[in-house]
Parts: structure tokens; sequence; C-alpha cells
């Protein structure tokens, strides 16, 4: 799914308007009607709703909620932020349709005329939505705090006031939804940490805006969904053999760390991958060869891995699992840039890559890494927040022509030509060690199976939060290991080729 920005948001209402044709007040109508629908469903009929409107669209589309939820018997009370020079063209209608139903309307001028509320109402922010360019001050920022101060139960229509859609809110003061009610899509503020505390449960609602719009406008972001993993997956053909899946190496392990390289391991043959061998220290040799049957072993170095070679005959290295901080490692690290096809560098490898920062031009083109934001600061320095993160990243990954998957709840790949694509699959449960090897193996599967490196990272995150989702469904998110990701994972791909089939 792409994933439009304020601007586009506009023009795509405009679009639908121009070419359903639909008049905007009947498009705000339609709006109107999906969250009413959700809110007489989610709310026992004795509840009473407090809403407060801002004078642009968001807040016309308060006033006709406020309108059909009075049409449907419930209590009612309107606010109206600021004094009474006109608002939006739309807004002034609805409000001449909410008082033909004789429901008071209170302009909120100064503190005096605020409203008092209760506990067990139900509060509607309907002040800005995206149209919001600057921080909120004055009878707005009041009125957020009140809000915010009350113990009611908030429901935001479209963004919480006070959330900027396309860039960094810190500093704003922002309404804290308990629920969110966005139009057609989630909107690009929604998927970062910073600003989970303001959002709470995120409901989409269709609002039936135009598809040729969506078709045809081009975007820089994209979540990946069911839509997106359909037109990826290919289904195993009947007449294959395992030369068909791909030759993977884990270079991965050390002493007291050989769990990391077993965790990579099973998940790479757990993921489809034809044959793997794995690159460990002596010291791990019996471990891994108990542990991990399937996988073929070579020895490089006593209790770390060094002076390894052979790598050319592999489809793709994965290197950097549990292999410790060591000196010799940025010669590791030389060595497989020298001498692989398709590489993945995570956990240890990221380590020994920041410390070695002259490392950086030699880093193969089309290489993927997979930081955690610690890693990726190490990496590339810190960031004041996760808008600017996403754009480091970006810039990273065009100017060392790599992929970057930056790991956290919606997992980040950016690539080589600057898109992004955000992961919708994942859970807090997956918040364990662990689980980042287990993403290292499912990708260098993928990649050995001859998926591109883009296809790699988007399948690779997606399965990967998928079999965590059934895990948490059928463990709990807090009894959750990395090594019940890898269980699930076969549960993960039977999900994936059911939908797969999918008209």
């Amino acid at each position: 799914m792409k994933i439009f920005s304020a601007v586009q948001i506009r023009k795509w209402d405009e679009f639908t308007i121009a070419n359903e044709p639909i008049a905007s007040i009947d498009l705000m109508e339609r709006a109107a009607s999906r969250c009413t629908e959700w809110l007489l469903k989610k709310f026992d009929a004795d509840k009473s709703f407090k809403i407060f409107c801002g004078k642009g669209n968001n807040g016309g589309d308060g006033l006709a909620i406020a309108r059909l939820l009075s049409q449907s018997k419930r209590q009612v009370s309107v606010y109206v932020t600021g004094s009474k020079p006109a608002g939006s063209f739309d807004f002034e209608q609805n409000l001449l349709r909410l008082k033909e139903l004789s429901i008071d309307v209170t302009f909120l001028e100064s503190k005096k005329t605020f409203a008092s509320i209760e506990k067990n109402d139900i509060v509607i922010d309907a002040l800005f939505g995206t149209g919001l360019n600057k921080k909120p001050l004055g009878i707005y920022l009041d009125v957020i705090n009140c809000i915010n101060d009350s113990c009611a139960s908030i429901v935001s229509i479209d963004v919480p006031s006070g959330l900027f859609t396309d860039k960094s809110s810190a500093g704003n003061d922002i309404v804290k939804a308990r629920y969110t009610l966005t139009f057609q899509q989630v909107k690009l503020a929604f998927l970062f940490a910073e600003n989970e505390s303001f959002t709470g449960e995120i409901n989409v609602l269709d609002i039936g805006l135009s598809p040729a719009f969506y078709n045809n406008e081009n975007s820089n972001f994209f979540l990946v969904d069911k839509e997106i993993i359909r037109n990826i997956y290919i289904p195993r053909k009947a007449f294959a053999n395992k030369g068909n899946y791909g030759y993977a190496c884990l270079v991965a392990g050390s002493y007291g760390m050989m769990g990391a390289s077993i965790l990579s391991a099973w998940a790479c043959l757990r993921s489809g991958v034809g044959k793997l061998t794995s690159y460990i220290c002596e010291d791990g040799y019996t471990i891994m060869q108990s542990c991990v049957p399937e996988g073929m072993c070579k020895v490089f170095g006593k209790t770390f891995i060094k002076d390894v070679n052979g790598l050319s005959e592999f489809d793709v290295v994965g290197v950097g699992p549990g292999i410790g901080k060591h000196p010799s490692h940025k010669e590791l690290l030389q060595a497989v840039f020298k001498n692989s096809n398709q590489l993945i560098i995570d956990a240890d490898g990221l380590n020994a890559l920041s410390a070695n920062k002259s490392l950086y031009k030699s880093i193969p083109a089309n290489t993927i890494i997979t930081p955690h934001p610690k890693e990726f600061e190490k990496l590339f320095g810190k960031t004041a927040n996760n808008f600017e993160m996403i754009e480091l990243a970006r810039g990273k990954a065009k100017q060392l022509q790599i992929y970057i998957v930056l790991k956290g709840h919606h997992t980040f790949i950016t690539t080589p030509d600057g898109e992004g694509y955000f992961n919708s699959t994942g859970n807090s449960g997956m918040a364990t060690a662990g689980a980042g090897d287990v993403l290292t193996g499912i990708i260098t599967a993928l990649l050995a199976q001859h998926y591109s490196p883009l296809h790699a990272c988007i399948l690779g995150i997606y399965l990967h939060g998928l079999a965590g989702d059934i895990a948490a469904d059928k463990l709990s998110k807090e009894a959750m290991i990395a090594g019940d990701i890898i269980d699930f994972l076969g549960d993960g791909f039977l999900a994936i080729e059911n939908f797969s089939r999918e008209v």
C-alpha cells in the first residue's frame, strides 16, 4: 500500500470530488457516517459524547458526526474552538445543519467557557486533522491540554490534534487518543515509536476515495501488506530439487555465543534454503553439529571466526550474529566483501563495520544491512527523531547503494533509489534476544532462493513478523522467545501461501 503525504491526501480528496463526482460536503458526510457507525458499535447507548471541533474540514467532520449521533438518540454536546468568525465552507454548512436539530454549540473563547468533562464521557477530537502546519498555541493549546487532563475515553478523527502528518511533532502538545479513526490509509506519523502514546488503537475507515488517483499517484513510502506479499511470493515448483533453492553460508557464532549461530541457521533452513553451511569457530563445532544436523559446518579459528576462505562458492553470505568483537574482524569483513556474491550484515558484523568506517566505501553494491536503532546510530550518527532517522537511512542507502533494514515495530526498509517500506506485521513480544538473528537467517534463505534483495527484505520482515504474531497468539507476548518465531515460520508460510491464492 502506498503511503501518501498530507498534500497528496488533500489532492486525493479533490480528485474524488471532481471525478466521482461528489460534492465535498457529501464526501464529508460519507466520512462522518463511517465514524458514526464505528462509534455506535464501540460505545454503549448510555455514553454521552463531547465533540471538540476546529473550524476547518476536520471540525466539519466533527459537526457532522455530532448530528448523526444525535439522530441516533445519543447525548451530544458540541464545542467549537475560538470565537465565531467563519470556518471553512463545509464546516459552516454542517454548523447550519446541526442548528436545525436544536443542538447547542458552545464557542470556546477562553478557559472560562471550557466544558466539564466527566470520566464516563466520550471525547471526540476534531480540531485539526491532516491540515495542521504549525505548533498549536493559544486557545487550541488550552483545549488540547483540557482534553488530555480529563479521564474520558478520547477518539481522534483522522489524526490526533497537534500531531504533524509528515514531520516530527517533538515539542508539540498533542491529544493523547485512546482510538484514532483515520480515513482511507494509515498516515506516515502513525508508523513511528515517538508517536505511539498519541495515536492509541488505529482504525482505518474506507471512505471511498478514488482508486484511479491511488493507482496513478507516485509515493516514496509503502506499507507492506498482503497485496505486496502476494505479488512477491513464489510458490515452489513440483519438480524442484535443493539446487533450485540456493546454497547459503552463515558466518556466525563464537565461544559463549553459539546460540546466535544456531538461531540463524535454524531460521535459514526453515525459510526454504536448499543447502546451508555455517562458518564457525572450533569451540562451537560440536554444538552446531548436534543442534543443526541438517546444516554443514566449516571451522575457522579456535574461539572466534577468522581467516575465512571459499566464500565465492555460495549464492549468499550472512555475516555477524554472535561473532563477537575482535580487532581481526576488520580483515574478516574485507574477505567477505571481496568474495561474496550477495551479502547480508547483522549484529557484530555491524559493530565491526561501525568500528572501521573506512570500510564503508568497500561494501558491495546491493548488500543488505539490518541494524536496530542503536546499531544504526553507531554506523551513521545520532538523529533527533524518527523522521530524521529514516531520512538519514534513505540518504545512506543511496550513497552506499545498499539496502538498510532498520528494525523496530514497523521495521523500515530503504533502497538504493530511496524508496521506503514499513512492515505491518510483528508485535512487542518479538523484543527478545535472538529475534534479529532469526531475521538474518530468513533473509539469507530468501536471497539464496533468488529473490531480489528488495523482495527478500520485504518478504523476510513480513514473514518474521507474521510468525511472531502467530507465536504471540499461541503463547503470549511475554512468554515468546526467539526460537518460537522459528517454530511458527511454517504457519507463516502457509498463511502467505493461502492468501497468495486469493483473487
